[in-house]
């Protein structure tokens, strides 16, 4: 699937189809919701997402360096590296980590912001020094560069039928309601290396986590905070649902099949009792594939309808098939 993803996207440098390579396999392994939503997009746009998950996982490995071997003045600079590679890369269309050339690729043939890149950076940085967000109004600043940018920068390889400023707003709600969610099923993760993301703003503090990792044992709060912030989470989701009938037809089987897979992930925690601490809360296979199959018959639908008319001008101008 790979060569005609990179086929159908007209790429045909063979360095390229490295590097896009290499994005498509960190996609695979390590986004499975994300990566099985991705294979219901047309193939010509496929190799946009894999470059664009793949460089904020690259960037994420470095920040979170689970093996412990690091400091974090020396994951700073991996960091800052990184960063002066992507501001080359893009300037110049050359690079050193094969992550960096395609996503400097995928900005270049769909005219994405810069500046995105710019926030994402810099809330990834924030996470070798800030350990705990008090309000969530705290929380949200870090988010517009840890999420609400990935929405944004997405949007133009997703397409749209609206305006792309309309259809905005409900990208970068999208962001944040995946990014919450993975918050609420990773609390004990993060945790584990020292973040507490969400619950701070909900009223519970460090040591009450801590003794709940550890022994194991639940408390009222914790879960009034998780209920709390589940309800918060669905909000979001709320925000950004009518963002997806802004989307090119095409497209939208794929966001809609993540929408509903993301939003399983609530209904899990809250099927296992906001035990989130303690267990990973996971959607079941059988319920990921009837969601998957289901977005490939809305797929097949959709290839029967015209292409959108309105905010193709990116992909024209740079088009599938520059190589």
């Amino acid at each position: 699937m790979t060569r005609r993803e990179l086929d159908a996207a007209g790429i045909t440098d063979p360095g390229q189809r490295t590097d896009y390579g290499v994005c498509r396999r960190l996609n695979a392994r390590h986004g499975r919701t994300y990566f099985l939503a991705t294979r219901l997009l047309p193939l010509e746009r496929r190799s946009a997402v894999h470059a664009l998950y793949g460089f904020a996982r690259w960037a994420d490995d470095i920040v979170d360096d689970l093996d412990r071997r690091l400091t974090p003045d020396e994951r700073d600079l991996l960091l800052k590296r990184l960063e002066g590679d992507l501001t080359h890369a893009l300037r110049t269309g050359g690079g050193t980590e094969p992550v960096v050339r395609a996503v400097a690729d995928t900005a270049d043939r769909y005219g994405i912001e810069v500046d995105l890149f710019a926030d994402f950076l810099a809330s990834m940085r924030a996470d070798l020094t800030v350990t705990d967000y008090p309000t969530y109004a705290d929380l949200r600043a870090y988010m517009h560069g840890s999420a609400a940018v990935i929405g944004l920068q997405m949007l133009p390889v997703l397409g749209t039928v609206v305006p792309r400023e309309e259809a905005a707003p409900h990208a970068a709600a999208l962001g944040v309601a995946f990014q919450l969610t993975n918050f609420l099923r990773d609390v004990g993760e993060d945790l584990d290396r020292g973040r507490v993301y969400l619950l701070a703003a909900h009223g519970v503090d460090r040591p009450l986590l801590e003794w709940s990792r550890r022994s194991g044992r639940g408390d009222p709060r914790i879960r009034a905070a998780l209920v709390a912030a589940e309800a918060l989470t669905r909000d979001v989701y709320r925000d950004a649902e009518p963002g997806i009938a802004m989307l090119d037809p095409r497209v939208r089987p794929c966001i809609r099949t993540a929408f509903t897979l993301y939003g399983g992930i609530l209904d899990a925690i809250a099927r296992h009792d906001y035990t989130v601490l303690h267990r990973r809360a996971v959607v079941p296979r059988r319920r990921r594939a009837a969601t998957a199959a289901a977005g490939v018959l809305k797929v097949a639908r959709a290839r029967w309808q015209a292409p959108p008319a309105a905010d193709r001008a990116a992909l024209e101008r740079k088009g599938p098939g520059r190589g």
